[in-house]
């Protein structure tokens, strides 16, 4: 939000110069953007008296002037302005001077033969107005040779960032609210005199939707004369970044600005029958001012009259009733609209308007009376006229919030110490009715304050946050502990261990288009946002794999390729009852080529390799593994999901419905919604089932025993059916002795001569460790014949 030192001046009585404010308004903080002063690019350009005025003899359109500085030595200047002439007292840019409006640096050049020792400007090449047909004419007495800096004066403009939660200060007022109750000035009082219709109002104002627009206020000024605005308006709204276009125009953007309050004016001639505010109906559309046409929606609020929709309720007025020079009725509406209502018809039709700013942050709905009283008064001093009675229709939301507060929490919350008395100053200046008994009342143009901890927050803001002291929080003796939780240390090694297996994070949106994100919901509700950043981006992740699917595709696409992606963070679910329930996950997604094609033929024939299954796998396996998984415990089962190809992807269990990882081949249906070519393989990881390892909340680790005696080998190959996953074989001869046996592995898959059909033939490598003595023979027969047996009970026969 921008504003001028003068236009701050006007409202605010103080002494205090643009440095000392912009450190106050930082420090209360209401963020300093910039402070800019448009007089400091114009020293460089000097008051100038035109003595003569000779046509140009090589050109028609110019004229070859003297000018005088008041230093008795005139300078030549050629000029191209219509209304340059003797006597005319205007504005030079020597030599060196920089013009504001285009960067050019003046110099002392020939113009079609004539020299010209600068130039006369006009008021947009110094950025003052929009003024272009002639050069500025200043009075007959303004002060020759001096420079324009100084004619003009210093007015500093600043760019205030306000955060959304305090729509109080969308207005200049507000600003000098806050600045005044921190000592830097006295805030004067709003100057609105009630102006007493003189007769009826001849337009029927009425709500027709009471929850959009509870209330809808309107009156007549008849005989107005609508032009320029007066030059003092002018700079006021130039300061805020606005273009001045009409005086009608200008009052309503000058009180939105000021007050923070948004208005519109009719052109009465315009509009017919009632005007009313009510629901968009189906197929209406609204031509706007910004010359753009929008088609409405059923929930939004529009003001209408018999003829159809004139404006976009809160956000922006129609080009069909605006105000021309031609204008001499009209209708005022000073209305209060639903914030949130006006925040989804605003991102429903992608419009960003200064009112709609306003009214979706929460306006003052008291403010409504004096905001009529000061468009009235504004339009009558300038425009002239004669005001009707004011319609007021409906009724604000005008209940006042109170708040228990105990004085003593500006030291336990805040910090600080601040004496009851300067605590109910403070208050006070800021608008807050306090009782005796420490009830504070809360301002009706303060819609965030919501109990005693933002109390806390005002009363320190404006004492001073530099006033905190800095206190250290307490530390135990010794070394100190770790902070993070073993959750937060678990992702943290598995970011390390993805890194290092050449994966890249990424991180993806937490929002998803509903199209993407049903597509991962495995029939669960989804969550739906009631006020998304976008439609686009409605829904929250049921999955991160869709987020990493359009990370990869836009690698893809632009020539990666291999896509390695994987990303950390939370699912969001719906739980027992509604609840929101948010899950830990760790999603892989790979894409292209696994192998490049290479010149070495051992590898894949030299041709490039893509990704399959078990690359998902074996990326599931280790990183489930420094999760602190039991990796060997788990068991592959089917049912990954309708997104993964049914014959080339698994889940790892531990238990038959303890799903602790899914992986596999994306589907191709799944790889066609999401615009993906060629196979792509995914990993889901669900870090909420892992099972907390021993020990995991130890911060030393556990002592290291290497075994004193030697291990044996054995191998064993078993015939069993096709069928059969070596994984449970590996479990069932790993579990024939639990404590003699420390490993086992597949080393060979055998299929082909000598095996039955149906069959084929595992060869598994035994680690057996021995504790207390070496085996014998006799140890190693019954520990062989525990592993057959084992695996007789999955139909595993020894082979001969």
């Amino acid at each position: 939000m921008k504003f001028s030192l003068s236009w701050l001046k006007s409202v605010l009585d103080t002494k205090a110069d643009a440095r000392q404010i912009a450190e106050k308004l930082t420090s209360l903080g209401l963020e300093i953007e910039s402070v800019e002063d448009a007089s400091a690019a114009l020293t460089k350009f000097r008051i100038a008296r035109v003595l003569t005025a000779e046509k140009h003899p090589q050109a028609d359109k110019l004229q070859v002037l003297s000018v005088d500085l008041g230093d008795g030595s005139p300078l030549q200047v050629v000029c191209g302005a219509p209304n340059a002439r003797a006597g005319l007292v205007g504005v030079l840019g020597l030599p060196g001077a920089v013009v504001p409006a285009n960067g050019m640096e003046l110099r002392k050049s020939a113009i079609r033969g004539v020299e010209s020792n600068g130039m006369m400007c006009s008021t947009r090449e110094l950025c003052l107005g929009e003024d272009h047909d002639g050069i500025i004419e200043l009075p007959a007495d303004a002060p020759v040779g001096t420079s324009f800096a100084d004619y003009l004066g210093s007015d500093p403009v600043f760019d205030v960032a306000i955060t959304p939660n305090r729509p109080d200060c969308m207005g200049v007022y507000g600003i000098a609210r806050d600045l005044a109750a921190a000592g830097l000035g006295v805030l004067k009082p709003i100057t609105a005199v009630p102006v007493a219709g003189s007769f009826a109002c001849p337009v029927e104002v009425r709500t027709d939707d009471p929850e959009g627009c509870p209330a809808f206020y309107g009156r007549v000024i008849r005989g107005v004369k609508n032009g320029p605005s007066p030059q003092w308006l002018q700079d006021f709204l130039k300061s805020a970044g606005q273009r001045p276009i009409s005086a009608l125009v200008d009052i309503t953007n000058f009180v939105m600005l000021g007050y923070g309050r948004p208005a519109h004016a009719y052109d009465l001639a315009r509009l017919t029958g009632a005007v009313v505010a009510r629901k968009a109906r189906e197929g209406e559309t609204c031509l706007a001012l910004n010359g753009k046409e929008y088609a409405l929606q059923p929930f939004m609020t529009v003001i209408a009259d018999d003829s159809g929709v004139h404006d976009i309720a809160g956000i922006m007025g129609g080009e069909h009733s605006g105000c021309t020079e031609e204008t001499r009725d009209v209708l005022l509406e000073v209305a209060y609209f639903d914030p949130p209502s006006i925040a989804r018809t605003g991102q429903a039709l992608a419009l960003a308007s200064d009112a709609r700013g306003r009214f979706e942050r929460g306006f003052d709905p008291a403010f409504l009376d004096t905001g009529m009283d000061l468009l009235t008064s504004l339009i009558l001093d300038i425009c002239g006229g004669e005001a009707s009675e004011v319609v007021r229709a409906g009724q604000p939301p005008l209940t006042r919030r109170t708040v228990a507060y105990d004085p003593a929490l500006a030291g336990t919350l805040g910090g600080v110490d601040v004496g009851a008395g300067e605590q109910k100053r403070i208050l006070a200046a800021l608008g807050f009715a306090v009782a005796e008994d420490w009830t504070v009342t809360v301002p009706t143009w303060r819609p965030d304050v919501d109990g005693a901890p933002d109390i806390v927050e005002e009363v320190i803001r404006v004492h001073g946050l530099d006033a905190v002291p800095s206190t250290p929080l307490p530390r135990a003796d010794g070394v100190a502990r770790p902070t993070a939780t073993a959750a937060q240390m678990t992702e943290r090694r598995l970011r390390r261990a993805a890194a290092a297996r050449g994966l890249h994070e990424a991180v993806t949106w937490s929002f998803l288009p509903e199209r993407e994100a049903a597509h991962f919901a495995d029939g669960q509700p989804l969550w739906t946002l009631a006020n998304p950043i976008s439609e686009d981006l409605k829904v929250m992740r049921p999955s991160l794999l869709p987020g990493l699917l359009v990370a990869a595709q836009r690698n893809l696409h632009r020539g990666a390729s291999a896509v390695r992606l994987f990303e950390i963070g939370r699912r969001y679910l719906r739980g027992e009852g509604g609840a929101s329930d948010e899950k830990p996950s760790l999603a892989v997604v790979l894409a292209g080529d696994a192998v490049p094609r290479g010149w070495d033929a051992r590898v894949n024939g030299g041709k490039a390799r893509a990704f399959d299954a078990f690359d998902a796998k074996a990326e599931t396996l280790a990183l489930l593994a420094e999760a602190g998984a039991p990796v060997d415990n788990l068991q592959v089962m089917g049912e990954a999901g309708a997104q993964f190809h049914p014959g080339q992807s698994a889940t790892l269990r531990l238990g038959p419905k303890q799903v602790l990882a899914r992986f596999g081949m994306l589907h191709p249906a799944t790889a066609k919604a999401f615009d993906l070519d060629g196979p792509v393989a995914v990993a889901e990881l669900f870090l909420d089932r892992i099972p907390a390892r021993k020990g995991a909340g130890t911060f030393a680790r556990s002592h290291f025993a290497p075994p004193a005696l030697q291990a044996v080998k054995r191998d064993f190959a078993f015939l069993v059916d096709a069928g059969v996953p070596a994984a449970d074989l590996l479990r069932a001869v790993r579990g024939a002795d639990k404590q003699a046996i420390v490993g086992a592995r597949v080393f060979d898959d055998f299929r082909g001569a000598g095996v039955p059909e149906g069959q084929k033939s595992l060869a598994i490598e035994i680690t057996l460790q021995p504790v207390e003595k070496s085996f014998d023979e006799a140890a190693l027969k019954a520990l062989s014949d525990k592993v057959v047996a084992a695996a007789a009970k999955l139909g595993g026969v020894l082979r001969g």
